[in-house]
């Protein structure tokens, strides 16, 4: 019997290890799965690469996260918002590296790796710090810059219910980055607010197949 319902946080994280590469579901706090973010903290694993829409907010979520130190790099589109001072302070120490990606190329990036395409060419970035080095095809008189695909270890995602084959909905914008991620990690940790009975979740309103899911926890809301 297929049955992807971890009985804890602690069981759904415990395969991550030292330098993995983790997608970190989330626009800001919205969708971001915070207490699995809370559980990787308490797990004490380091030198993780994380791509994230932002590069946290406050003393929440992944920003806790990255007060820790756990972080050598992190990839993403927002670092810097009024409340990112964890980020701006370890990084401006030089304690993180920062690879800077444009929305819509990080979102594509990794639509990319969860298709199994292989590079891909924007024109976000051209003649900008950002296409530096990079491969450039002028097509139909406009330049794109080459872009790899970006996969990761694990994702850690939040999505609205779950059942114990994976399935899972999402409630409005909290969906954002969690459907993508899901298919470009080789494991994908979903946290749900409720895990329900095989058969209970509509067919039309499942976003995520149980394909891309390893793992789904439930977790009471605070």
């Amino acid at each position: 019997m297929i049955n992807k319902a971890a009985a804890s946080l602690e069981e759904a994280l415990s395969h991550i290890k030292d330098g993995a590469t983790i997608m970190i579901g989330g626009f800001g706090t919205a969708g971001q799965p915070a207490e699995l973010i809370d559980g990787l903290i308490e797990l004490g694993v380091k030198d993780l690469v994380i791509v994230n829409n932002n590069a946290g907010n406050g003393d929440y979520g992944l920003a806790k996260l990255l007060k820790t130190g756990a972080v050598r790099k992190i990839i993403c589109s927002f670092p810097r918002q009024s409340d990112s001072y964890v980020f701006d302070e370890i990084y401006h120490a030089g304690k993180i590296e920062l690879e800077l990606v444009p929305q819509g190329n990080l979102a594509c990036r990794i639509q990319a790796a969860g298709m199994g395409l292989g590079p891909i060419y924007t024109p976000t970035g051209f003649g900008t710090l950002l296409a530096e080095g990079k491969p450039i095809l002028n097509y139909e008189g406009k330049d794109f810059v080459l872009e790899n695909p970006i996969k990761a270890d694990f994702a850690l995602i939040k999505a609205y219910q779950g059942d114990r084959w994976g399935n899972l909905v999402y409630r409005k914008s909290a969906r954002n980055f969690g459907p993508i991620m899901a298919m470009a990690a080789d494991v994908t940790i979903a946290q749900v607010s409720e895990v329900v009975e095989l058969g209970a979740l509509d067919p039309e309103h499942i976003i995520t197949p149980g394909i891309f899911v390893q793992h789904v926890v439930a977790v009471k809301p605070a």
